[in-house]
């Protein structure tokens, strides 16, 4: 930036007080005082070395100088003007439908680094758990959870889906394995919408003194996992969704044994768009954020 060049307000300030003849009225459109006005103007002729007003009684009027100067600083502004909507025509919005649980728990912590691979892309998240509807152009790309089937679409599998028991580590205290097992049987167990999960995992592990159907049931496994983050119990969660809290220490994975679901989170897309503009370059991003996940 040249030092030689006046300050961006001041010149505002001039511009707008040379149309009105008024700073006061120039105060009003720029919404500060007209003292402020009067004072960018007079900085602004300190800076040039030169008069642009003349002030007469109750009114001001340009001096030769400052209506020499006033054509070239409205053309100044108005190729600003002219730039910036041109900027903004460029961007584009990109509709993106995701599941509320894997928006908040992985999806909306790593929008940043696409935002800053693409500044020119504006993203709208529409977190549901309704099916978007691809062939309704107000969605460009959803991630879905299901089996990938999805006749006349592209489908990319982000991530299969593991149900890991975790819960926080305050609940397990300076215990060993003995108390991961006390804790399954002392705790209660926090369930989706569902209640189906609990009993097979524990089925499966040869757990069958447990009760399986104790505990509170959440209808959005964002809540469940809050739940157990608060210590309120153990949480039966899909592993990508609690990857970052175990990591974090927010969490604790009390075994091993995950259950495998015969469902996975999938990126889907029309065909046509799929390796063509906006939605490539996010499905693109998506696969490698998640390939990096895995």
């Amino acid at each position: 930036m040249d030092d030689k060049l006046p300050p961006l307000a001041a010149l505002r300030a001039f511009a707008i007080a040379a149309q009105h003849l008024s700073f006061k009225r120039a105060a009003d459109a720029l919404h500060v005082t007209p003292g402020a006005i009067s004072q960018q103007i007079k900085n602004l002729e300190q800076a040039l070395g030169t008069r642009l007003f003349a002030r007469l009684n109750r009114r001001i009027e340009l001096t030769a100088a400052g209506a020499a100067y006033l054509p070239a600083i409205r053309a100044a502004f108005a190729e600003i003007a002219g730039a910036t909507e041109r900027l903004r025509a460029t961007r584009q919005r990109l509709h993106v439908s995701v599941p509320p649980s894997l928006a908040a728990h992985w999806l909306v912590r790593r929008l940043d680094r696409f935002r800053a691979r693409h500044p020119e892309i504006e993203l709208a998240i529409e977190a549901t758990t309704s099916l978007a509807d691809l062939r309704d152009d107000s969605i460009d790309l959803a991630i879905r959870y299901g089996s990938g089937r999805y006749p006349g679409l592209r489908s990319d599998r982000l991530f299969a889906v593991r149900l890991v028991p975790v819960c926080s580590p305050a609940l397990l205290g300076a215990g060993g394995p003995g108390a991961r097992l006390a804790a399954l049987r002392a705790h209660p167990l926090l369930h989706d919408v569902g209640r189906r999960n609990w009993p097979l995992w524990l089925q499966a592990q040869n757990l069958t003194d447990i009760d399986a159907q104790r505990g509170p049931s959440f209808s959005d496994q964002s809540f469940m996992l809050q739940a157990a983050v608060q210590g309120q119990g153990i949480a039966l969660a899909p592993d990508v969704l609690v990857a970052d809290d175990l990591a974090e220490r927010r969490l604790v994975q009390l075994s091993d044994e995950g259950w495998p679901t015969q469902s996975a989170y999938w990126c889907v897309s029309r065909e046509a768009d799929a390796d063509d503009g906006k939605v490539a370059l996010f499905r693109r991003w998506l696969l490698a954020e998640a390939g990096a996940a895995r």
